[in-house]
């Protein structure tokens, strides 16, 4: 469950990314005055190649729009590490393990990024790695790292099911995940043996 959540809040971010990156890839194709002296100043270099003015500017509109969606991509990821890192060097635990009553120890700020790195590795990095390379054309090989994707994803969350209940990640930081164990002050337990 503690995953589910924190997962929702990557969705969250990336579904604001795709936002942003739609609205820029937008104003691309709707600034009529950039366009029109984009294309003219094509169509003038060009030496009367109206045919390869045209496709320099549908290049060119492509490349951009590629660009955004691989920067969306990296701004995601980058979101996704901070939201780990950061969240278990400075409380050690994300939203998801604080609601579902779950921390992660030992909590250093090296475990911190070691496990980060690997959380966002396999539910986020390989991902947006594989939608780059579809977004550019290369199918096949989307394919196979998308299917990398899945299988890393499954090393990492497969073991948690198992007796020691350690994620790749956890192995990889040398942590794990415990419960939060809620001790009674003093003052209580000594009200309830009067």
């Amino acid at each position: 469950m503690a995953w589910v959540i924190d997962f929702a809040l990557v969705v969250s971010v990336a579904s604001l990314l795709a936002v942003l990156t739609f609205n820029r890839m937008s104003a691309l194709v709707t600034d009529v005055p950039e366009l029109a002296a984009r294309g003219g100043f094509d169509l003038l270099t060009s030496r009367g190649d109206v045919l390869g003015a045209s496709g320099t500017l549908g290049t060119s509109l492509w490349d951009r729009s590629v660009g955004y969606v691989q920067q969306a991509f990296v701004l995601l990821a980058m979101a996704a590490y901070l939201y780990q890192w950061a969240c278990l060097a400075l409380a050690g635990r994300t939203l998801g393990k604080a609601l579902t009553g779950l921390k992660v120890t030992p909590r250093t700020p090296r475990r911190a990024a070691l496990r980060a790195a690997v959380t966002t590795a396999t539910d986020v990095v390989v991902y947006a790695v594989a939608c780059v390379l579809l977004v550019e054309g290369e199918i096949l090989l989307s394919v196979l790292v998308w299917l990398a994707a899945v299988a890393l994803f499954l090393l990492n969350a497969l073991p948690v099911l198992g007796s020691r209940r350690r994620s790749l990640a956890d192995r990889v930081a040398g942590t794990s995940v415990t419960a939060v164990r809620l001790s009674m002050p003093a003052a209580m337990s000594r009200v309830r043996t009067s």
